[in-house]
């Protein structure tokens, strides 16, 4: 398949997958469920899923999709996968249901276990991010001009910044950010923390709590396309679809000249 031709599609799935969460949005409330792991799901989740799958369905017939409303797919079935689309419907729903607009649509294109093609959208804050391995990863907030993420060719500032998440903090992160004498922490939900370091407005994002794969596979596509670093705490790499567990070990995304040490 042609990457750059499916990211337009793909950019338009996302679009109108926000747009139909933001009509739950502006209403202020929405019918909310807790799931078998206690997690929040919502009637915008849900309708949000279905646009995708179907886009997804239509663009790509032959590529599978494991999205988070959708996930009870068997290990046997799920190894011998090559392709397939992973979506997070609407990642943040407990940014969606506090109102403060930190949420995004996450799908992402993972190939031989690796991130190749993505978009992270943002419906209530406006800002669309794409990637792909061809091309990198690009930022546009609405009304503006498409803008090239590439840390490759910014520094670090004298305050390190650190992203963390407003509804997971851990003492583990805490523990972590004492290796850094002079930082910041800059609080954010959902994706939005791997768009943060791919955009340089933050330079490391440890993730010490619990993720899963939906979470972090478009995010992660973004970041590494813009040049960061996405690495395990045992400092392999973040890889997808390779156990039954679809539970994300620890990792840190960074920019590509910070070190860290767990």
């Amino acid at each position: 398949m042609s990457m750059s031709d499916n990211l337009t599609s793909l950019v338009d799935i996302a679009q109108q997958a926000g747009d139909k969460i933001m009509e739950f949005y502006v209403q202020g409330k929405t019918q909310t469920w807790t799931k078998k792991d206690d997690s929040p799901i919502t009637e915008a989740d849900l309708a949000a899923h279905h646009i995708i799958v179907d886009g997804l369905r239509e663009l790509t017939p032959d590529i599978p999709v494991l999205s988070e409303e959708s996930a009870a797919i068997d290990w046997e079935e799920r190894s011998t996968w090559q392709q397939y689309w992973l979506v997070d419907p609407l990642d943040g729903t407990k940014e969606f249901i506090k109102q403060n607009g930190e949420f995004t649509v996450n799908i992402a294109l993972i190939d031989n276990n690796n991130p190749v093609m993505a978009v992270v959208y943002a419906p209530a804050l406006k800002q669309m991010y794409w990637a792909s391995t061809d091309n990198g990863s690009y930022f546009q907030p609405q009304g503006e001009s498409a803008q090239k993420l590439d840390l490759t060719k910014t520094h670090l500032p004298e305050t390190i910044r650190l992203v963390g998440s407003r509804s997971h903090p851990s003492d583990e992160m805490a523990r972590f950010v004492n290796q850094y004498p002079e930082h910041e922490i800059v609080p954010t939900g959902s994706s939005l923390k791997f768009c943060l370091v791919a955009r340089g407005q933050a330079d490391i994002y440890p993730r010490l709590g619990p993720t899963m794969e939906w979470d972090t596979g478009a995010g992660h596509c973004i970041a590494q396309c813009a040049g960061a670093k996405v690495r395990q705490i045992d400092s392999n790499t973040l890889a997808y679809n390779q156990k039954e567990s679809l539970l994300n070990p620890f990792f840190v995304v960074t920019h590509p000249k910070l070190g860290w040490e767990f």
